[in-house]
């Protein structure tokens, strides 16, 4: 019999803090959730006080036996699930199924995987917390009403298939906002005029950017503008009127958010959020190290706090004092939104000696390359800031104003580990040297040529996953744990689609988001979302009650929802039209969608049933027979180049877009 029984959700967390612990304690998984609400009907008593009608999950019944029987034979039961909502809520359904009695059971949490950690735990037991129970509870229950509501209207009045939710459905509204936004949108002509300019002291030019006139800014529009402008100052002395010097600072990033890595992760490294929160878990719960065993490289990864830990703190130090200097080293705060729930600290590695190198051949590729990258992005937090020479100077000719300015980096800090991405088109170069000359007041400096570019200003740019999720953190929608899922289901329902990391609404989207805007529009929409995120945490802090805040939500919802299934006309979708003959009947092919993605059927379905994949090819022919190129794609989603021809004449075949050249 084991004098402790400790539950968590995975076996890798399972075996990772089994070595922790005394043999007498026994270290079980259950697999996530072991209740939830059923999926064929609502499942939620609105009657009686919304009273949620949970089951076992249907394939758990031998595990929850193996449950049952281990915390019958223990003395003590851990409840050691993860330390978030979701955590809690899974700690609850498990106390309410094992048959023991309330005081044998109690709640462990632990932000990391590490001995320390996990040992002090178990010495500071608690009660489950009901509070962020209901918080659960609240989300759940809502979410299931919003959507089990909507979507058989969207079933009916569209096609079957389709879902709504609460939170997916505001994020489809905001890519199809975005993409009206660019529709719309009508570009204006500007100009910009350069001239470069020699220091006849240095013998080094710099180049110098129209400003306006008199010291005043002035907006060029149109070709007239320029040929006015170039025309007085063709033959004009350029005299230095102002010069500024200066240093600026630049400061590291805070540690990581989960928001922030799945940013970060999707810019620099290409990432999926489904895919780097796969990988974050992985990490989290434990990874095989020589001489160590398995071991929780990161703290947990589903947190929007910035916080750190002192212990981390001091580790840290030791590690940038240790490798790089006194200088580099800055002992370094961060402030987290109020809107954060800040249970527990931003991701970081758990041992500061485990560097990324160290143990690169231990892990994955994939899970090499996001350790390094929470491990730098952590300790670059706590270093010194970059440390520029700044000048600016302002020249004048016949009364018109250039400006330029340069940098110099004199001390690299932080960014000798780690410089943050950005989601813009042009990446700011701000760790690049481009010092102008050292110029002086009423100094002349020659002109050696004058450039114009003509430009025209662009649309917002389409949201990507990154750019999407800074979004929907900043407005309050959601929490870290839901953005990789919402993505996700809204891929996979086909109201948007990715291209080139570019998220673009289909006509299905695009259709599903009018109809409920138009007739869901108290919900579908930012602020009422965020304001039941604002919501479940009052519920979560206990100043709120859960089913008072349904009941409120629920009777207008309600009512909305008989009026819309009466007065809502059926919607047709029209198929997109392809410019491709269906070669069995003659008609024009159209666009659909299906497991694997598009793909070309007959509109003369169920009469004539010919479907056919979409070929992409390129412009350049084969380089070994002259026949068409096409585009396919590996089980790995890379793309490769491959001859219409191979394998019947042609064997060409390559992972590199082929050249114009033809190689005999």
């Amino acid at each position: 019999m084991a004098d402790k029984l400790i539950i968590v959700e995975s076996p890798a967390k399972a075996n990772t803090i089994k070595k922790f612990l005394g043999g007498s304690t026994k270290v079980v998984a259950s697999m996530g959730h072991v209740r939830d609400l059923p999926k064929s009907k609502l499942g939620i008593d609105v009657e009686h006080n919304f009273e949620p009608e949970y089951i076992n999950i249907r394939g758990k019944g031998d595990l929850i036996k193996s449950l049952k029987k281990d915390a019958k034979s223990a003395k003590k039961v851990f409840l050691a699930t993860d330390p978030d909502r979701e955590g809690e809520a899974i700690a609850w359904h498990l106390s309410k199924i094992l048959d023991v009695d309330s005081s044998r059971i109690t709640r462990v949490t632990f932000n990391e995987i590490t001995k320390t950690a996990v040992q002090k735990a178990i010495k500071e037991p608690r009660d489950i917390d009901i509070n962020l129970v209901d918080a659960q509870q609240a989300r759940r229950v809502l979410d299931r009403i919003v959507g089990y509501k909507i979507s058989p209207i969207l079933w009916k009045k569209v096609r079957r298939g389709l879902s709504a939710g609460r939170v997916q459905s505001v994020a489809v509204k905001l890519i199809v906002d975005r993409e009206e936004e660019i529709e719309k949108f009508i570009p204006e002509e500007y100009w910009n005029i350069y001239v470069k300019l020699l220091d006849e002291k240095s013998k080094k030019t710099f180049e110098a950017k129209f400003f306006g006139k008199e010291g005043k800014k002035q907006d060029i529009n149109n070709k007239e503008q320029v040929d006015e402008i170039l025309a007085k100052i063709q033959n004009a002395k350029y005299i230095v009127e102002d010069v500024k010097k200066g240093e600026r600072k630049r400061t590291p990033a805070p540690p990581f958010t989960t928001s922030t890595m799945q940013q970060e992760a999707s810019r620099k490294l290409g990432f999926t959020l489904k895919k780097t929160m796969s990988i974050a878990q992985g990490l989290y719960e434990g990874v095989k190290i020589p001489d160590r065993g398995t071991v929780g490289l990161i703290t947990y990864m589903r947190t929007d706090s910035t916080r750190i830990s002192e212990e981390a703190r001091s580790a840290a130090k030791t590690y940038i004092v240790g490798t790089y200097g006194e200088n580099y080293y800055e002992n370094r705060y961060y402030k987290t939104s109020k809107e954060a729930q800040d249970a527990h600290e931003g991701i970081r590695p758990t041992y500061a000696d485990l560097e990324p190198e160290k143990i690169k051949d231990d892990l994955s590729k994939d899970q090499y390359k996001l350790y390094k990258l929470i491990y730098n992005r952590f300790m670059a937090s706590q270093m010194s800031a970059a440390i520029y020479d700044t000048m600016s100077v302002t020249i004048e000719a016949n009364k018109y104003t250039f400006k330029a300015s340069g940098q110099n980096l004199k001390f690299k800090g932080f960014m000798t580990l780690y410089v943050e991405g950005t989601d813009e088109k042009e990446k700011d170069n701000e760790e690049e040297n481009n010092m102008i000359p050292e110029l002086e007041q009423k100094q002349e400096v020659k002109k050696q040529s004058i450039d114009t570019k003509q430009s025209f200003t662009e649309p917002p740019a389409r949201y990507t996953e990154a750019s999407l999720v800074k979004t929907l953190e900043e407005k309050g929608i959601g929490r870290p744990s839901t953005y990789s899922p919402t993505i996700t289901t809204i891929l996979e329902r086909r109201y948007i689609e990715k291209e080139q990391k570019q998220l673009i609404p289909t006509e299905l989207g695009k259709i599903v988001n009018k109809l409920l805007v138009e007739n869901f529009s108290d919900i579908i929409n930012v602020e009422f979302t965020a304001n039941i995120e604002s919501q479940f945490d009052n519920i979560a802090e206990g100043k709120e009650n859960w089913r008072e805040m349904i009941r409120t939500f629920y009777t207008p919802f309600e009512e909305n929802v008989e009026k819309v299934e009466k007065e809502l006309e059926h919607v047709d979708i029209v198929e997109e039209v392809s410019d491709i003959p269906c070669e069995k009947c003659g008609r024009m092919m159209v666009y659909k969608y299906g497991k694997y993605g598009k793909f070309l059927a007959c509109p003369g379905y169920p009469e004539c049933k010919n479907t056919k994949p979409i070929i992409e090819t390129i412009d350049v022919p084969c380089p070994k027979c002259g026949g068409v190129v096409q585009v396919r794609k590996a089980k790995n989603k890379r793309k490769y180049y491959i001859c219409e021809n191979n394998p019947k004449s042609c064997d060409y075949i390559s992972w590199s877009k082929p050249t114009i050249e033809k190689k005999g």
